[in-house]
């Protein structure tokens, strides 16, 4: 299908103030375009879907009432901004998204004044929205209300009560719309879950459009004395009675987030009455007019057929390294009933979902919560369990200090999974996994690993299911592994002890995780131009290979590291060594490859590699020009 939806109230809109004159029937008429057309969208390019169909009316309700961009509306984690970002002037850029040089997945400060805070991480949008409110307050320029909309997933995450506490105090106007869908990316976890579904389970949606339009707080003033015995009334049920009250903010809801006129009245209400704080709760429906029924809601999907609903993936050829550790963990845990795993709020994403299906008791999502991920998983730890923490790299950064303080100091065994290591494609910046070798080396009594292809990553998952006497992580990188031969099972490596790939001369090339591929693309060019690298796998970069980095210094005329992270990192650690050890005193020319010292935006994972300067062609380029013979290689 190439041709969109039709869409005749749409087209006529090329910002959110050509909406401001449309009637409610017609903002009804023009959510069934939006939806249609983010859809069609999605279908062209992939993408996150589901929760953006899940906020279609929430979003031209929103844009409809409030004078955006002047009032900021800010998307927690934002998923669901694709709505927004084509009614606020993008539409014609939608197929771009996700893609090297296109719009983000993401709200962008940098892509557009509708875009007042960046977003991709969850539970952020109620402190930033708080902070614009008091920026008004204390006399900054244009800028009106400022409304956070979050998903119930997020409150979750202990950031989003610790702003809500302080919104509280301040008693400042701040508008905090909860979107609840009862699902993030899986299904919300936690006692905060079950008290939302308590909140709306006891009375249908006509009644609580009728609480809300006896709401006291909002009535015109001579109508409040009247309904003081309809307030009591509803109190518990459906405006009032509510943890949300105790922390301060006035509450309006449960909702329908589908129902424009119950939608319209509400917001326009509290535009004209709110002063302090209030939370509207909104329920919804992800994936809403198409992917309601699919497990994941819709979540995140390739290109597919509208007719259908069927994806176009391209055929895998090897094992995810996701699977691979899953899989391998399993293996472990068949056999030791002290490995548990965790996740937070990702357990699809990390694989753990295979590993809840055949170890449910041991298996752990804590909700979109690091911090408390973290110390749990040191809890287990200190009472002799074998944990295993599973959380992306660009996710673990929120419980860095739970890392130092709870986990290293202590010398507790948790075993670190860190999945999504080096930079991951159409997610870009905002989930890069590009710090966690410098963050996590730096740290005393930590192993730190990386795997350079997925049979290693095997003998990984079981060095540190082995590992009892301190922490330790093992990094992997997102998608598919290179086709290797798998061992059936893996085994314990020696800790701090690399490996020899290819033996050379003049030039070691020194790798820590999964650039090898590229790595002896580069020496298969070299050795055509007489050039014959030694190639090593460092496995480690906390505690290093002395012996092994040592001797390919002395060996060698010159030495480059190469891996997947910023500086300060590997190759720092190493040119540590090589300078306590006096090395760089006889002569050797060391260099090290690293990401640049910026911010990656998303493209194909090879483009991002080719800016990041890591791929095949870099890595030829770079042993020439340490060689002093990249100006022969240019005359050939």
């Amino acid at each position: 299908m190439t041709d969109g939806p039709s869409t005749p109230l749409l087209d006529k809109v090329a910002g959110p103030a050509d909406i401001r004159g449309l009637s409610d029937r017609d903002l009804t008429r023009l959510a069934d375009e939006l939806r249609a057309e983010t859809i069609w969208a999605v279908s062209q390019t992939g993408g996150h879907l589901g929760a953006g169909l899940g906020v279609v009316e929430l979003t031209v309700a929103l844009h409809a009432v409030f004078n955006t961009p002047r009032d900021k509306l800010i998307w927690d984690v934002s998923h669901q901004c694709y709505p927004h970002k084509i009614l606020t002037g993008r539409r014609d850029r939608m197929k771009t998204i996700r893609q090297k040089d296109g719009l983000s997945g993401f709200t962008k400060r940098t892509e557009s004044a509708y875009d007042p805070f960046g977003a991709a991480h969850s539970s952020t949008s109620i402190s930033a929205a708080l902070g614009f409110a008091m920026g008004r307050e204390l006399g900054a320029e244009d800028v009106g209300d400022a409304i956070a909309v979050i998903g119930d997933g997020a409150l979750s995450g202990g950031m989003a009560y610790e702003a809500m506490n302080h919104a509280g105090h301040l008693k400042k106007r701040l508008i905090v719309i909860l979107n609840d869908n009862e699902m993030s990316i899986a299904p919300p976890v936690g006692a905060m879950s079950s008290y939302l579904s308590r909140l709306y389970a006891g009375a249908p949606f006509q009644e609580f459009k009728a609480a809300a339009k006896g709401a006291v707080g909002f009535l015109p003033p001579p109508f409040q004395e009247g309904a003081r015995r309809a307030k009591e009334m509803l109190k518990g049920m459906a405006v009032g009675g509510t943890l949300f009250e105790e922390l301060g903010f006035s509450y309006v809801g449960p909702i329908d987030g589908h129902d424009m006129e119950s939608l319209l009245q509400i917001l326009r209400t509290v535009k004209v009455r709110a002063t302090g704080p209030i939370l509207i709760h909104a329920i919804t429906q992800k994936g809403k007019g198409f992917a309601e029924h699919r497990p994941d809601r819709g979540h995140a999907t390739a290109k597919f057929d509208v007719a259908t609903g069927e994806q176009k993936k391209a055929p895998s050829n090897a094992p995810s390294y996701t699977r691979v550790f899953a899989e391998s963990l399993m293996q472990e845990a068949a056999e030791d009933d002290r490995i548990v795993a965790i996740t937070a709020a990702m357990p699809d994403g990390t694989g753990l979902n295979l590993f809840a299906e055949r170890f449910p008791a041991r298996c752990f999502d804590v909700g979109i919560a690091e911090q408390h991920g973290v110390t749990f998983c040191a809890g287990l730890a200190a009472s002799g369990m074998r944990p295993f923490a599973a959380i992306y790299s660009t996710f673990l950064q929120r419980g860095y200090d739970q890392v130092v303080h709870d986990v290293a100091l202590q010398n507790l065994p948790v075993r670190f999974a860190i999945d999504r290591a080096g930079l991951v494609g159409a997610d870009g910046a905002t989930h890069a996994g590009s710090f966690d070798v410098a963050y996590l080396s730096n740290l005393p009594n930590m192993v730190v690993m990386a795997a350079s292809d997925e049979a290693e990553l095997r003998h990984m998952v079981a060095t540190a299911a082995a590992h009892d006497s301190g922490p330790i992580a093992f990094r992997f990188p997102r998608g598919e592994g290179v086709g290797c031969e798998m061992p059936e099972r893996g085994t314990p490596l020696e800790i701090g002890k690399g490996r020899i790939v290819h033996e050379g001369d003049q030039v070691a090339i020194l790798s820590f995780g999964a650039r090898m591929v590229e790595i002896e693309q580069a020496r298969e060019k070299l050795l055509a131009r007489g050039i014959t690298p030694t190639v090593a796998d460092a496995r480690f970069s906390k505690p290093l290979d002395r012996d092994m980095i040592l001797d390919l210094a002395a060996r060698h005329d010159a030495l480059i590291t190469i891996e997947e992270g910023a500086v300060g990192g590997f190759g720092s650690h190493v040119a540590q060594l090589l300078s306590d050890e006096g090395v760089f005193d006889s002569g050797l020319r060391f260099r090290s490859m690293v990401l640049p010292d910026d911010f990656i935006e998303q493209a194909g994972p090879r483009d991002m590699y080719t800016r990041a300067g890591l791929n095949a062609e870099d890595i030829e380029a770079k042993v020439l020009s340490v060689l002093g013979v990249e100006i022969l290689g240019k005359r050939a």
